[in-house]
């Protein structure tokens, strides 16, 4: 085991418990072991220093974007954390290639859709780039959510702890037959797996997929056969 994430974690954590109130009671429907593809919705900084944490020693990783490691205590973080920066600007091959890497390893690649934060915790419309990497990596596929802790700099403030729940979902795999892998095809993947994390989050959160949590799958199938 790496000593030096083992206790940058033990102390990350450690301070997150005297801020928040985690309820990760969720975090035992994650595999132990295997490539798994993580989609979760995105709504503040707290995000990545939670789950990273909290599935040590799990070894996750992620895409961050690259202005993170223009500070220097998140550059330490992010690099013992394996962290994978990426480009939002551009079509960032090279991201895309170290995700795969990060999947061959048998690592958690945790990816947030809507590619930035909400702040809110209302979900935006996630991006069709997710669609790309779970059709190339062809690994599980798994929803998560968060909610609770978007008032967090308003508690704090107050010297109140701030309660975060995390939410994990069944398991997905991808089927496309042989349809072409078009835009509109790629968005219709991404809203499937933006919908199932809707399904995690109480209705305030659903945002731009409220009133869509019955529509029908095209392209995720459950693995455990449900």
């Amino acid at each position: 085991m790496n000593l030096k994430k083992w206790l940058v974690n033990k102390i990350i954590k450690g301070m997150i418990h005297i801020i928040m109130k985690v309820d990760d009671r969720d975090l035992v429907k994650v595999p132990q072991s295997g490539p798994l593809l993580m989609v979760a919705n995105h709504v503040n900084f707290l995000d990545a220093p939670v789950i990273i944490t909290h599935l040590h020693p799990r070894p996750t990783t992620g895409l961050v974007k690259k202005e993170t490691w223009d500070k220097p205590f998140l550059a330490f973080l992010f690099n013992i954390w394996e962290g994978i920066p990426i480009d939002r600007d551009i079509a960032d091959f090279s991201a895309f290639k170290a995700a795969m890497v990060a999947l061959k390893e048998g690592k958690i690649l945790a990816v947030a859709p809507e590619g930035t934060r909400s702040q809110t915790g209302v979900l935006n419309e996630g991006k069709p780039g997710i669609a790309m990497l779970a059709l190339k990596a062809g690994v599980p596929i798994m929803p998560m959510a968060y909610y609770g802790h978007e008032d967090f700099p308003q508690r704090i403030k107050r010297l109140q702890r701030t309660a975060i729940t995390i939410r994990v979902g069944e398991a997905f795999g991808l089927t496309i037959d042989k349809l072409p892998k078009d835009k509109a095809v790629l968005q219709a993947i991404t809203d499937e797996l933006m919908i199932e994390i809707a399904r995690l989050l109480p209705e305030q959160y659903h945002g731009v997929y409220a009133g869509r949590l019955d529509e029908d799958h095209h392209y995720l199938v459950p693995l455990n056969g449900s």
